[in-house]
């Protein structure tokens, strides 16, 4: 049995929707308290009134954006303010355009880095105070399998993010380790979210051909990962990763599944 969650203070950011609220209800549900940061105040109303009335943790909000330095700041001292300090961030903002290398633009590879980059890094260093204070820091960023072990055309400037946020994690987790903060990484394959109705059944379909499981994901899959990292009983380990993806990055070759 782990040590209960209940009462830790929590922040998760991109936490209005998709696998980040997922993440957010989890933590609500085992009795933490949850600060949920996006951008979109709606979007942001909806996710705590939807998390609130069934999990036992306080649910809060705050609008801000972590491409920018002030706007992490704003979030980590909102954390501070609703719920008296910081014990866990997950670090799960992140935005993925599609556009093929060929007509990538700068703005749009400055754009993806600061949001999945720049912004996993200063909320980091803006929660660094009070993860410490609290004497069991644990910090989890939502990466991908794209890019780390996988590709995808059209997503190369999100790809490229979502590994330049392992280099950082291996470095931070060494630099971290003497202040017992914890940095790890959860690495989504295929998940079920909001959007994926959008693009057809034949689509999603495809989608789980790919996946020796035969199914997506589900947003919990990732909260429940995340949530074992930032347990008491995870407290040794720092600086790894883990796949969530129903062995999806298995397979040599779609040929490895026929018959299954």
């Amino acid at each position: 049995m782990f040590t209960p969650l209940e009462g830790r203070s929590v922040i998760v950011t991109g936490g209005s929707y998709g696998i980040g609220k997922g993440i957010a209800r989890v933590f609500a549900r085992a009795g933490a308290n949850v600060l949920l940061a996006a951008r979109d105040e709606t979007r942001l109303a909806e996710a705590a009134h939807d998390i609130g009335a069934e999990g036992k943790g306080r649910v809060a909000t705050v609008a801000a954006n972590v491409a920018h330095v002030a706007g992490c700041r704003r979030i980590a001292e909102a954390a501070v303010a609703e719920f008296g300090g910081i014990d866990v961030l997950c670090a799960n903002a992140g935005i993925y355009p599609k556009t093929s290398l060929a007509d990538l633009t700068e703005d749009e590879v400055d754009e993806v880095f600061a949001v999945n980059v720049k912004g996993t890094m200063f909320m980091l260093q803006a929660c660094l105070p009070a993860l410490e204070a609290g004497g069991h820091g644990r910090v989890v960023l939502t990466s991908s399998i794209t890019g780390p072990i996988t590709g995808d055309p059209g997503w190369s400037h999100y790809g490229a993010s979502k590994a330049a946020q392992l280099g950082f994690l291996r470095t931070a987790a060494i630099e971290l380790a003497p202040r017992r903060i914890t940095v790890n990484a959860v690495l989504p394959g295929n998940i079920a979210t909001e959007g994926l109705a959008d693009l057809g059944d034949d689509y999603r379909k495809g989608m789980e051909a790919a996946i020796p499981q035969r199914r997506l994901g589900e947003v919990a899959d990732i909260g429940y990962a995340a949530l074992f990292l930032a347990t008491d009983e995870a407290g040794y380990i720092t600086g790894q990763t883990i796949v969530v993806d129903g062995g999806q990055v298995l397979p040599e070759s779609t040929a490895a599944l026929e018959g299954l």
